[in-house]
């Protein structure tokens, strides 16, 4: 199997729409999040796509970054760099969901109920430890990554704009949401997962694009020689 660069650019644009697509997913019907529904296999599952969804988002934003990099600029290195900072940070405290919250709920409920609360922007009746932060700086690194990533791609316009609109604007609507009751933290998701969405697809359509022009280019370069 030969490794392109379109071929990578097409991967990532697929990562880009399964992490949207699982982002949306696993919230839909979510049960009440707490130390008793964490260790049900449900909410295991679904923290278990969120993981996935975290990486594939990686992988997603570094395409989108790379496809257009000289376009992107400084502004574009920044905002790829602090929202995949958010997503790294966001992985494990969701690999810490999915694999580790679950025993300790088991011995301890009291934590999880706690930590549980800080994700949510709530304030947590024991200490958390160095969790509370690490939540924080996601939240940042979340939030400003997506307005910065989102601004450098509507500038750069060569994927589409009302998707980047959505990505630099979706953190902030995630933002209000979080303070909302469960019902409405939910759609949380929808904003950067509908963005996502819409830059992967558009980033395979311009490859597509690309690739379709490239042999006619390359024909009139070999006509203009002759």
């Amino acid at each position: 199997m030969t490794v392109t660069t379109r071929g990578l650019t097409q991967a990532s644009a697929v990562a880009a729409v399964a992490a949207g697509v699982l982002f949306i997913g696993v919230q839909l019907g979510h049960p009440h999040f707490d130390a008793a529904s964490i260790q049900t296999t449900e909410v295991k599952i679904r923290d278990t796509l969120k993981v996935a969804m975290c990486a594939l988002s990686l992988a997603g934003v570094a395409g989108l970054y790379l496809s257009q990099v000289r376009r992107n600029g400084v502004v574009g290195l920044v905002g790829w760099l602090v929202l995949s900072v958010g997503y790294l940070l966001m992985l494990g405290t969701t690999f810490a969901a999915s694999f580790v919250l679950p025993t300790v709920a088991a011995e301890n409920p009291a934590y999880v109920d706690d930590a549980i609360a800080v994700v949510k922007g709530e304030s947590p009746v024991g200490d958390v430890g160095a969790l509370a932060t690490v939540i924080q700086l996601q939240g940042f690194a979340y939030l400003a990554g997506g307005l910065v990533f989102g601004i450098a791609l509507y500038r750069a316009g060569v994927v589409a704009r009302w998707a980047s609109v959505l990505l630099a604007v979706g953190g902030l609507v995630s933002a209000a949401l979080s303070f909302m009751p469960d019902a409405f933290y939910r759609l949380i998701a929808f904003p950067n997962g509908v963005a996502m969405i819409g830059l992967g697809v558009s980033l395979w359509l311009v490859t597509r694009r690309t690739a379709a022009t490239e042999p006619v280019a390359a024909g009139l370069d070999a006509a203009a020689v002759r």
